[in-house]
């Protein structure tokens, strides 16, 4: 499976932001997440779904990013509202099978996309 990332650029903090990943073969049985990675950073979970809609978002977005996805166009969808500078990494889109509740727990999934670059400005 291949997964391509968009819609990453610069915005003001305070704005909003909306990243769809799309996948080359899209199982709908795939559960598909984001990450992200700011420089000096770890890489850190964001988001996963699973097949049913059922989404995990980490606590440090909770109530800013939403999760969500269309089956029938192969994409997933990271709504990210209320951005700081803190925001800014490089997002990448992943996909695995393990169900989206255990998702950032420390295991990397199958599949990553390259990656798209959002830059929050003060």
């Amino acid at each position: 499976v291949q997964l391509v990332e968009s819609g990453g650029g610069s915005v003001q903090a305070g704005g909003a932001r909306k990243l769809p990943c799309t996948a080359s073969e899209f199982l709908s049985i795939l559960v598909l997440g984001w990450f992200r990675r700011s420089p000096g950073r770890e890489r850190e979970f964001i988001a996963a779904i699973g097949a049913s809609g059922i989404a995990k978002h980490a606590d440090s977005v909770k109530g800013r990013f939403t999760i969500s996805r269309d089956n029938e166009k192969a994409t997933v969808y990271l709504r990210m509202d209320s951005l700081n500078t803190a925001d800014t990494a490089v997002y990448y889109c992943a996909a695995g099978l393990r169900a989206a509740r255990v998702w950032g727990d420390g295991t990397a999934p199958r599949e990553w996309g390259q990656g798209t670059q959002v830059t929050v400005s003060s």
